[in-house]
């Protein structure tokens, strides 16, 4: 699945359409360069899944988590990832990535999954994120079920 996405109204409408599709224990890595919008997606998801918290990245603190989903998704929580400043697959063990990842009431978002790649479920999601312009986004989704 692929759209190209001219302003935030579409990509939230394309966050919606994801939101709809997920279930509780996914996994959804988030690929693409700085400022391409992969925090901002995860903000749209998560308003279109319930939850009210502000979303926030998790860059400098690696790990946030976000509670009170609506009861009609079956998601109560979502995990969101950063992994911009680990190293190795090492560091991403020692974060306890294998915990993350085995949470059946939640959805992960990782954003930077390539030091993760030996971690992640053959099943997750694959969002990769281009930009095309300062407003515009080639979104392409793989394994969405």
């Amino acid at each position: 699945m692929e759209i190209v996405a001219a302003n935030t109204e579409q990509t939230q409408k394309f966050a919606e359409e994801i939101a709809g599709v997920l279930k509780p224990g996914d996994v959804v890595a988030l690929y693409g360069d700085l400022g391409a919008g992969k925090t901002t997606f995860v903000s749209m998801v998560a308003k279109a899944l319930g939850f009210t918290d502000r979303v926030q990245s998790p860059t400098f603190v690696v790990s946030r988590i976000y509670g009170g989903g609506s009861s009609t998704s079956g998601i109560k929580y979502i995990h969101h990832l950063d992994l911009y400043r680990m190293q190795d697959s090492g560091d991403v063990r020692d974060l306890g990535m294998e915990d993350y990842l085995n949470q059946p009431d939640s959805v992960t978002f990782i954003e930077w999954p390539e030091v993760a790649e030996k971690y992640l479920p053959e099943k997750s999601v694959r969002i990769f994120f281009e930009t095309l312009s300062e407003n515009e986004r080639k979104i392409h989704v793989q394994n969405l079920h």
